[in-house]
């Protein structure tokens, strides 16, 4: 099992200027999924090496562009550019299915390249089968501009990771994630600093301190948490949480065991 940051960055700023990337990032293991493919996403998977042809799956939480603007160029990928009909979509209902305006992160065209197209929603669990293995994922709550956005639980090779993706604190959300190895949170603020639809990190250690994963990655974190020291608010949490905390990088990669090692 092996983490990849093609992004850490979070906010309009960081979106725009690209002081941190905002590429998400790729979970890789029997199967290859690159989760929220926001700005810089192919161009910084082929800079690290990672293959957007090997991609098994994409996982879209929210349809903010942020998030996805480079879902569809990663299905023509997945899809060997888009001739073989193969991999596995997965997104909030507002990215696959289309908000109010008519607005969604999929283009039609796209979706229908896939091999497996699912609509998320909250509290489901499924089971998804690639070419060389499977995965499980579990759909959950949470609060945020887009309303259909998800975290999820997700169990491949023996091994669970969680992502919060972008949310505000909201009664069971810390609960949500009980059973995860590793938890990678989206923690855009400083301290008290609250901002609607995300955690600040205050936020994020109580989360922790409830839901005790063997390690915390933060990410999507904006100008303020940047300027903050995103390092210094890592070793903060880890100290008052007792839960290994790493700040992740752009380009990061992580696999288990090395955790000593950041």
């Amino acid at each position: 099992m092996e983490l990849v940051f093609l992004g850490t960055g979070g906010g309009r700023v960081n979106l725009i200027q690209q002081h941190r990337w905002t590429g998400g990032f790729r979970i890789n293991g029997s199967l290859n999924i690159h989760v929220d493919p926001g700005p810089g996403a192919l161009v910084h998977s082929i800079e690290r090496g990672q293959n957007p042809a090997s991609l098994d799956a994409i996982i879209v939480t929210h349809e903010h562009i942020d998030h996805c603007s480079d879902a569809n160029v990663l299905v023509e990928a997945m899809t060997r550019y888009t001739l073989k009909k193969r991999g596995i979509i997965i997104g909030s209902k507002n990215s696959i299915e289309a908000d109010a305006k008519g607005d969604m992160a999929f283009t039609h065209y796209h979706l229908s390249k896939a091999k497996d197209v699912h609509s998320a929603r909250w509290g489901e669990k499924k089971e998804f089968s690639g070419e060389k293995g499977s995965f499980e994922i579990e759909i959950l709550r949470a609060k945020h501009e887009e309303e259909s956005c998800f975290g999820f639980k997700l169990r491949m090779d023996d091994f669970t990771i969680g992502y919060t993706s972008d949310t505000e604190y909201f009664q069971g959300l810390y609960e949500q994630y009980m059973g995860c190895d590793w938890l990678v949170v989206n923690a855009m603020k400083p301290s008290k600093d609250e901002y609607a639809g995300h955690l600040t990190t205050d936020k994020v250690i109580e989360l922790l301190m409830v839901a005790r994963p063997k390690m915390a990655l933060l990410t999507h974190m904006g100008m303020k948490m940047l300027r903050e020291g995103p390092e210094k608010e890592a070793a903060r949490m880890e100290k008052e949480t007792g839960v290994r905390t790493i700040a992740a990088k752009d380009g990061m990669a992580v696999k288990p065991g090395l955790e000593k090692f950041f």
